[in-house]
């Protein structure tokens, strides 16, 4: 049986990572504007709607978008410090505790936006709120896994870094390393599967309203069961062969 080299299972790994959260954020964000009118997954327009609350004095606006960008913030914040407490425990845990809290948050959120109709504003702005910590989690957790390569919640630098890595790969002067390869895959990757999530987000939103939060958890658990599945494999044929 041939062995899969350092470099393929790295790359299998990253584009694992890259594929589930990107589909995540793709969904949660397409969710995020049908339910509560606002982009769940990135910070940016809600930086540029700031700054224009700001210079019409709506006080009580600029106190939501401070919020929301606060929110997105302290999920990135709290995913590293999850990562550098448990690391030194295993690094599976460590991993692992961001995403279950993700998990719990959007279940949470399915539960407690079943009615989004019925909401007041301030309850709205507040699930909103908790979406955009969760997306903060995730983001800043998959960006530590991946060293910086992955950031799947936003699309802008995505598609910066691609141009300019499909220019170096165009360009007769530069060597078409197998890095290169790599990281155009991948980015790939997470443009297509954001996407992806994006219409299939829209479209179960249509079918099921606020249930699609539900469907959200079990995408994200494949990465739980990606990792520790050949643990569990081994430890079952152990026992099976004890």
């Amino acid at each position: 049986m041939l062995r899969e080299n350092p470099g393929q299972r790295s790359l299998k790994k990253n584009l694992m990572l890259a594929s589930s959260t990107a589909s995540v954020a793709g969904m949660t964000n397409v969710v995020g504007v049908i339910a509560f009118l606002s982009f769940v997954s990135n910070i940016t327009g809600h930086v540029a709607t700031l700054a224009g609350k700001i210079t019409e004095q709506d006080i009580g606006e600029v106190y939501t978008v401070l919020y929301w960008l606060f929110m997105f913030f302290f999920g990135a914040f709290v995913s590293n410090f999850i990562v550098k407490s448990l690391d030194y425990r295993s690094t599976y845990v460590a991993h692992a505790t961001p995403i279950v809290l993700e998990i719990v948050i959007l279940l949470g959120v399915a539960f407690y936006g079943n009615d989004v109709g019925s909401m007041s504003d301030f309850q709205r702005e507040a699930v909103t709120g908790a979406v955009l910590f969760c997306m903060g989690l995730q983001n800043g957790l998959v960006s530590r896994i991946s060293g910086g390569l992955i950031k799947t919640s936003h699309l802008t630098g995505l598609v910066t870094d691609l141009a300019g890595e499909l220019s170096d790969l165009l360009h007769p002067h530069v060597e078409r390393t197998r890095e290169l390869k790599d990281k155009i895959y991948i980015r790939f990757t997470v443009l297509a599967f954001f996407i992806i999530g994006g219409l299939l987000g829209g479209y179960l939103f249509g079918l099921i309203g606020m249930t699609t939060f539900f469907v959200i958890p079990f995408i994200l658990s494949t990465i739980l069961l990606y990792d520790i599945y050949p643990v569990l494999l081994h430890r079952l044929r152990k026992w099976w062969t004890a």
